[in-house]
């Protein structure tokens, strides 16, 4: 099981930064310190799963290294906590996209709280809430289970099997990403399609058609409707996920 690992950044190693991090590690959370500094953070990168920047009165996380934080951060969907002084960490608000900062602590640091927000949020990573969630619409169950086999570990995936069960779970929920089988019985792909785009809470959804090799030409006949593109229903795994991998990568 992959342990929770946190990386605490910091312009020095102060003795309450010490303090945070041995409460951290008290907890069975394991955690490191490193300066601001693009190398050092860079080496401790990959076996952090969450980055908690705190700033002590009057320090300023540097230009290289916030540019940094955001590429990486937004490529790998990390968060970041954020404790200092409101005039500090106002600072990473400005410059960070809100959705890459979890929550921002003052200081003096309520530690209960910040543990409880911890304990939290690496549950929420355990449950999948920070997954890219993708519908899948076919009226074949058994590839509708294929696909959301091969998905499952890496994405949050939902599963319908008509055009009008879809339209319903949109109502409720939200998806990043919708794989639309072209060719369905009653309500065809390309007319949930042009429903999706009708709707306001919709219209900006993407949508990648699922298709067989005899219909991809007709797919390209609704591109006034806006789809991303189509996917071959014989694709392979590796294949499906580079491509995914890829899609959202572009669409960040």
């Amino acid at each position: 099981m992959k342990k929770n690992r946190i990386m605490v950044i910091g312009e020095k190693e102060s003795f309450l930064i010490r303090v945070l991090l041995k409460k951290l590690n008290d907890t069975g959370t394991e955690s490191a310190f490193t300066p601001m500094d693009v190398d050092k953070i860079n080496a401790l990168w990959e076996t952090s799963s969450l980055l908690v920047c705190y700033l002590d009165s009057g320090d300023n996380l540097p230009e290289k290294v916030i540019r940094f934080l955001i590429d990486k951060m937004t490529d790998d969907e990390k968060q970041m906590i954020a404790i200092g002084e409101p005039s500090d960490t106002q600072q990473i608000v400005d410059r960070m996209p809100g959705e890459l900062i979890y929550k921002v602590f003052a200081r003096p640091l309520d530690n209960e709280a910040f543990l409880h927000t911890v304990n939290e949020y690496f549950h929420k990573v355990e449950a999948g809430e920070f997954r890219k969630s993708i519908l899948i619409v076919d009226d074949d169950p058994n590839y509708l289970g294929l696909v959301r086999e091969w998905l499952k570990s890496k994405y949050k995936v939902a599963m319908v099997t008509s055009g009008l069960q879809a339209i319903k779970w949109l109502g409720k929920n939200k998806a990043d990403l919708i794989l639309l089988d072209y060719e369905m019985p009653v309500t065809s792909g390309p007319q949930v399609l042009e429903m999706l785009r009708s709707d306001a809470e919709t219209s900006s959804i993407p949508v990648i058609f699922l298709t067989g090799k005899s219909e991809r030409d007709s797919v390209m006949k609704v591109v006034a409707l806006k789809p991303e593109g189509y996917f071959l229903k014989d694709i392979k795994k590796a294949e499906l996920l580079e491509k995914l991998e890829n899609f959202f990568i572009l669409h960040k």
